[in-house]
């Protein structure tokens, strides 16, 4: 019998799935220092993004029952 694959917590909590299976991110670096930045900036990163094709392999790994 095979062994279970686990889902790698940390990067569950980084990542969300769509239903079409596109992996969407958070902007880094909103949170420190946030009254320096520029409004346009901060609106902007506050949304979500798409991740990179690359990394689609890699986190098909780390996240096998997200799809």
């Amino acid at each position: 019998m095979k062994q279970k694959l686990k889902t790698h917590k940390a990067m569950a909590k980084r990542v969300q799935v769509t239903g079409s299976g596109k992996f969407m991110r958070r902007k880094v670096a909103i949170n420190h220092l946030r009254t320096n930045k520029s409004s346009h900036f901060t609106q902007s990163a506050d949304k979500k993004f798409q991740l990179a094709t690359a990394d689609t392999r890699r986190l098909k790994r780390l996240l096998p029952y997200a799809f």
